[in-house]
């Protein structure tokens, strides 16, 4: 195997692993990996800590295990195999979620490659983040804007992201609402009142901390989910995973609207009346991303600066920052330094 490598002098990596549900992650030592062809070995220098891999140390999505989690990876090219042209050693990288497809199913052809029939996935079937050094395939990469370090920088990799597929699907909507105010919706807020945007942010009821952290970014309105807006909406996005918002924002978007989910699992949706949907109003769902996405975010905040919010933590209290992710007490993202 051919690699071209600089400083991997170290034999070993540190590594938070998840094997099984109901079980805390646990800090390992691995053997250091080699990057095979197409891929890069990365030193990791900071990992946002997501919604999504919640949802997968809970059980509520099932993939590989025992696995690594993150995805919202930022670090530093240490290794690179053959065929590798994208990056240079010591070159910043960002890998996201999306780590591979087959570039052969009807999908793929069509550019469609967030629903590959056969895709992995960072975090979830090949290891992730969560860790000092990581393999990525180089073509799903990306380079990292120099003028955002790497704390910063990272909740871009999927927060950001998958947020700014979301805010793309309500096309020239202008009046917006966002349920739930976590390390997605507060990036986007951001970049969304750049762009001349109305957005309204509903929280937990009676979080008047992250109400007002809503509208310190721009929102015009906050208030609990429980509540009606002050304007009917053109789109809702729902970031919470919990689908009871889902008639709530049906209710406050105008004939015609949109409400999109952007979360990868979600609780059960009630039954809600017709009448809610009726009016040409549509329901649609975000499933992962694409390369080209990752491409038009870096340049939609290179026009419109964002800056995130992030609480850090060491690499080995990876199970003490997903349980404040979990009791809602993290405001903006949290990130893990290794």
């Amino acid at each position: 195997m051919k690699v071209l490598a600089r400083n991997v002098e170290a034999t070993t990596m540190r590594a938070m692993q998840f094997a099984r549900v109901g079980h805390p992650l646990l800090l390992v030592e691995r053997p250091m990996p080699l990057p095979g062809e197409g891929q890069i070995l990365v030193k990791v220098s900071a990992c946002g800590v997501c919604r999504t891999d919640l949802h997968i140390v809970e059980g509520d999505i099932r993939g590989t295990l025992p696995i690594v989690p993150g995805h919202e990876v930022v670090g530093r090219v240490l290794a690179k195999g053959a065929n590798v042209t994208r990056f240079d050693l010591d070159d910043r990288v960002g890998i996201p979620w999306l780590a591979s497809t087959c570039g052969r199913c009807p999908y793929c052809l069509k550019r469609d490659e967030n629903l590959c029939d056969d895709p992995a996935f960072t975090g979830f079937s090949v290891d992730g983040g969560y860790a000092s050094h990581v393999v990525a395939d180089a073509d799903f990469c990306f380079a990292i804007p120099p003028t955002i370090d790497d704390a910063h920088a990272a909740p871009l990799l999927c927060a950001g992201l998958i947020g700014y597929r979301a805010f793309s699907m309500c096309g020239d909507a202008r009046r917006i609402g966002f349920y739930g105010f976590g390390a997605s919706a507060h990036i986007l807020a951001q970049l969304a009142t750049g762009l001349g945007c109305r957005i309204a942010a509903f929280t937990r009821p009676g979080d008047e901390e992250g109400q007002e952290f809503a509208r310190k970014l721009g929102c015009v309105w906050a208030g609990g989910s429980n509540m009606t807006p002050p304007f009917e909406l053109d789109a809702a996005i729902i970031f919470a995973p919990v689908g009871e918002l889902v008639p709530q924002a049906l209710a406050a978007v105008r004939k015609g609207g949109k409400v999109v989910c952007a979360g990868i699992h979600m609780s059960d949706i009630p039954a809600f009346p017709y009448d809610l949907l009726w009016g040409e109003r549509k329901l649609l769902s975000v499933a992962n991303l694409t390369r080209a996405d990752g491409e038009s975010f870096f340049a939609a905040i290179a026009a419109f600066p964002v800056q995130t919010k992030v609480e850090t933590f060491a690499l080995e209290d990876a199970n003490r920052a997903l349980e404040r992710l979990r009791e809602g007490s993290i405001k903006g993202a949290a990130v893990l330094i290794p």
